[in-house]
């Protein structure tokens, strides 16, 4: 092929110094950014309200780190700018540091960070503060009145972690093959000490430190033959090695064991990858086979359509969530507190009323008590009249249920439940006994008879909060709950794009969905100012 000389590449052209290849190019814009970003953009809502906060815990937090010319202050507007336009990544936000005017806005003339930098501030240092800077911008937001500070929606759902889906460990299976290996170490343990003339004792349970010592003592024993250990095929191992070699094993599966169990603690499962993750049944089931993730149970409350706060539990069920996260919001005193039926519980409704906080919680059976099928069942307790005077119920039939006995419980937390079972001596030979005893059970439906577990004080304040939620303010509330705190986690998820953390570990997991919060909260600000809806507390509900 001929080659002109004019299209050989002049030697600037391959030099790394690009702007060597722009020779003669006027610059036409102007070189203050300001000037470029819109006065209605959210970067400058952004910067005026972070301009505000004290960041001194945070400078106190990053004081160990050596100066990397971004000051703290500005690694922290670019991370919750990140989080707004959906950039959670640390690389991402490296390379819009360097290409996007909002950025570099941000950053007011300070070098440009490296995304280790950015990933390392993330992770290691605004931990320290985040809980300080979030609660500031919830004072801000009710200084200006966008909070109600009256009534507060609460509500959950499950984030998956970025621990690996398969990394299971499962607390059964642990305590299984840790009784197992327990059998089979009192059996094994004893012979091989005594076939090699060493004595061993040992209560109950054989554990760690007396293996630990028997290895010693094995050890001590093949230094003093100068037996070398043979590996490989063909081989022929002597006694003393396969001995040492099986007591090892014993000792590494028991030390895992006891670890694994050590980090489940209540739970039922963790992953190996992110020990504090819990496997959880997440509505995103992308093998469509009811399969369980590792995730964290994200619980929020909303007020005025703001986040409030947010609290990261490896609790399953939401119930058990609703009291550690009122202690987190108790110093805004809210007196309505609105979730729906998985936060109804005896537990929750006793601190609500001690505190002196309406709840406003639907009960689990409220929507199914409307159904014909449930009201024709004439096994329930609520399909049965109920005489207060002889504290029984009647049945179907006409025969009374009364009282048995009382049992006394107490929940996960601590707190005390009692419970009354009413039995019916007259089952026997009863023609409606198949319908009024629900099948299953150890026994047949033949040798039983009909019993109600019936919590007293559980039912008087379920029927306080149903009769609190039919009023025309819980009816208001309870149209709220659905539009503010499920449209938060709407936003989150599917506007902003996050469903999984890139985050490992509790502390870290916990400040990065309170960076995307507090990303939401000014994100709805600006959504609000723009238009014309500041102040505007609750949604009223429009004849169609």
């Amino acid at each position: 092929m001929w080659y002109d000389s004019n299209m050989l590449l002049p030697n600037h052209m391959t030099s790394m110094d690009y702007t060597l290849v722009d020779e003669g190019y006027q610059l036409q814009f102007p070189m203050e950014i300001d000037g470029l970003i819109p006065t209605d953009d959210s970067v400058r809502l952004l910067n005026a309200l972070l301009e505000r906060m004290d960041y001194r815990k945070l400078y106190r937090a990053y004081s160990r780190v050596p100066q990397s010319g971004t000051s703290p202050k500005s690694l922290f507007k670019i991370e919750v700018y990140g989080y707004m336009s959906g950039q959670y990544s640390s690389r991402s936000m490296e390379r819009s540091c360097r290409r996007d005017i909002n950025f570099m806005y941000l950053l007011g003339g300070d070098a440009v960070p490296d995304h280790n930098t950015i990933a390392r501030f993330r992770s290691r240092y605004l931990p320290e503060a985040m809980d300080h800077l979030y609660e500031q911008l919830v004072d801000l937001l009710a200084e200006s009145g966008e909070l109600s500070l009256q009534s507060v929606f609460v509500d959950g759902t499950k984030v998956e972690s970025f621990a690996g889906r398969y990394t299971f460990v499962w607390k059964k299976r642990v305590e299984k093959a840790l009784t197992r290996l327990r059998e089979r170490m009192k059996q094994d343990v004893p012979k091989i000490a005594q076939e090699h003339g060493i004595r061993f004792g040992y209560a109950d349970e054989i554990e760690e430190h007396q293996l630990k010592h028997l290895l010693v003592r094995l050890g001590k024993k093949r230094m003093n033959q100068g037996i070398d250990f043979v590996h490989g095929r063909g081989s022929r191992k002597t006694a003393l090695q396969r001995a040492i070699e099986q007591i090892t094993d014993y000792y590494e599966k028991l030390k895992r064991y006891q670890k694994d169990l050590q980090i489940l603690k209540d739970r039922n499962s963790y992953a190996k990858t992110d020990q504090d993750a819990t496997f959880m049944r997440m509505k995103e089931d992308h093998m469509r086979n009811g399969q369980l993730k590792p995730a964290y149970n994200v619980t929020i409350g909303v007020d005025s359509e703001y986040i409030i706060d947010v609290m990261l539990s490896q609790e399953r069920s939401d119930s058990q969530t609703l009291l550690p996260f009122l202690e987190r919001i108790k110093r805004l005193r809210y007196k309505e507190i609105v979730a729906d039926a998985g936060y109804e519980s005896e537990e929750n409704y006793a601190y609500l009323e001690e505190n002196g906080q309406l709840a406003f919680i639907k009960p689990s059976n409220y929507e199914q008590a409307k159904t014909r099928k449930y009201k024709s069942d004439i096994g329930r307790r609520e399909n049965m009249p109920y005489d207060e005077a002889s504290d029984a119920y009647t049945c179907t039939m006409g025969y009374p249920i009364c009282p048995a006995y009382t049992r006394k419980t107490r929940s996960k937390a601590g707190y005390l439940i009692e419970t009354t079972i009413y039995e019916c001596p007259h089952c026997e030979g009863c023609s409606a006994k198949e319908r009024c005893i629900r099948p299953g059970g150890s026994k047949p439906i033949e040798e039983r008879s009909k019993r109600l577990y019936v919590s007293k004080e559980f039912l008087r304040q379920r029927a306080a909060a149903e009769a609190r939620i039919t009023t025309e303010r819980g009816i208001l509330l309870r149209i709220n709950r659905s539009i503010q705190v499920e449209g938060a986690f709407g936003i989150l998820k599917q506007d902003m794009g996050f469903r999984r953390f890139l985050l490992r570990g509790m502390v870290k997991v916990q400040t990065e969905i309170m960076l995307l919060c507090f990303a939401y909260n000014i994100r709805k600000l600006h959504m609000k100012i723009q238009s014309s809806r500041c102040g505007a507390h609750l949604h009223q509900p429009t004849a169609a």
